[in-house]
């Protein structure tokens, strides 16, 4: 899909911006919305956040909007640096992308990112929402991980394969391969 270094920096850019929300909503309501909302004596998972403060993340509570801007950070970082060329990689070297159905060579592409980016954003997050007011074990942070990898990995490979990918490339076609039809007028 993307031609040039701007573009694949602006599909991460896109993917990114959509895979973080989708995972703070992921995490925040459907792993821990009910410990939240036990813990906080609360209806609603958003009166429990704000209940506490905000969301605990690196010993200390913050606004949703930071975890977010964290978050988006970390995955920026890591897809453009690991997760996309990787990935690709990964893809050619089962499939001949000359050779290979476009749809089938896509899918590789975005099983291995998930495959990939899972478990890394997974280690981080682990990182960051360790429960360091109970001091820091290195097992416990790896069974942190763990876990992380077994809630987020079904909702990253299903979430990637059927809804963010197939939105991101529309979106993306229709917005640089209109420029591109543009600048051919002219």
């Amino acid at each position: 899909m993307p031609k040039n270094q701007f573009e694949r920096m602006m599909f991460a850019l896109m993917t990114v911006i959509v895979t973080v929300h989708g995972y703070v909503f992921y995490s925040l309501y459907v792993v821990n919305g009910k410990v939240l909302m036990d813990i906080n004596q609360t209806h609603s998972v958003i009166e429990a956040i704000n209940a506490q403060n905000g969301v605990y993340m690196f010993g200390s509570y913050f606004p949703i909007w930071t975890v977010v801007i964290v978050e988006f950070f970390f995955a920026y970082v890591l897809e453009c640096l690991i997760g996309s060329p990787c990935s690709f990689r990964l893809a050619c070297k089962v499939f001949d992308p000359r050779k290979t159905h476009p749809v089938l060579f896509e899918t590789a592409i975005i099983c291995a990112t998930a495959g990939i980016m899972c478990p890394a954003m997974s280690f981080i997050a682990a990182w960051l929402y360790y429960p360091y007011y109970e001091g820091f074990s290195f097992i416990t942070l790896l069974a942190n991980w763990l876990k992380l990898v077994c809630y987020n990995f079904p909702f990253a490979f299903f979430s990637q394969l059927f809804f963010i990918q197939p939105l991101i490339r529309t979106l993306f076609r229709a917005i640089f391969r209109r420029n591109e039809a543009v600048a051919a007028e002219h």
